[in-house]
């Protein structure tokens, strides 16, 4: 495997991105960040992320180069999209960045980056079992690990309860949006993290997305078999899992 490769993080409102250590997951640059180009369209992001690359330090141009994006990937192809344009729904977009960057690049859902993160350098580093992580923010993001291996896709916030999507009902987005107190949240948590432990009963639950500073406020809320933790990686996991991704898949170079 490469020592170093290039984490990219695409986001609805942000892009960022930075040079990462593959062996301890320490960023060896500053993160890099612009604004997503208004309506999100392929062409116009992927020139984002090559002006980004650009400025990064030097680097051998077989150095890969690892993207997370907010949809569903499947070899390489973004099947779905999240606050970005829908021209990317059936796009080759690991074919997309190949082209623009001249270099190998390996996309993966923006989820099971945060995972990957955790997994190698975060709160499930060395942890065998069933592992889900769950991002909560403005929807509810999941990827899931069985003795580290990742199953991609893993689209468990869209679960169905009371009849509704229930990302709906417990995303951080919903608890703005109705004003909820941390207490009324956490119920709707304890709602949706049951019916996984039904389903799933996973060994460990990380709890990710820019609420989970707060950590404190709700989880020792929750009544779970499971054992609960905070992410550890935060801002930075997007960049670091899509960096150890890309990383993995390219171990011959």
């Amino acid at each position: 495997m490469a020592s170093k490769a290039i984490g990219i993080d695409i986001g609805g409102t942000g892009i960022k991105g930075a040079l990462v250590n593959i062996r301890t997951g320490e960023l060896l640059s500053d993160r890099v960040r612009y604004e997503t180009p208004a309506g999100g369209r392929p062409e116009e992001i992927a020139q984002v992320v090559k002006r980004m690359v650009n400025e990064l330090p030097k680097i051998g141009s077989r150095t890969p180069v690892g993207i997370c994006f907010p949809a569903v990937v499947q070899h390489g192809v973004t099947m779905s999209a999240a606050n970005v344009s829908k021209e990317w729904i059936g796009l080759d977009a690991d074919a997309l960045f190949t082209r623009e960057l001249g270099r190998k690049v390996h996309v993966i859902n923006d989820a099971d980056a945060a995972g990957v993160a955790e997994l190698k350098f975060g709160a499930a580093k060395n942890r065998k079992g069933l592992v889900l992580m769950t991002t909560l923010g403005t929807g509810i993001g999941t990827a899931l690990f069985i003795n580290g291996h990742l199953v991609p896709n893993a689209e468990l916030g869209h679960l169905e309860i009371g009849g509704v999507d229930y990302e709906s009902k417990a995303s951080f987005a919903a608890k703005e949006r109705e004003n909820l107190d941390w207490s009324a949240w956490a119920e709707r948590l304890q709602t949706y993290y049951s019916r996984l432990e039904a389903l799933l009963s996973p060994d460990l639950i990380i709890v990710g997305g820019g609420v989970s500073k707060n950590h404190a406020e709700f989880l020792p809320k929750l009544r779970l078999k499971a054992q609960i933790v905070p992410a550890q990686k935060r801002n930075s996991a997007g960049i670091l899992g899509a960096a150890w991704a890309a990383a993995d898949r390219h171990i011959d170079d």
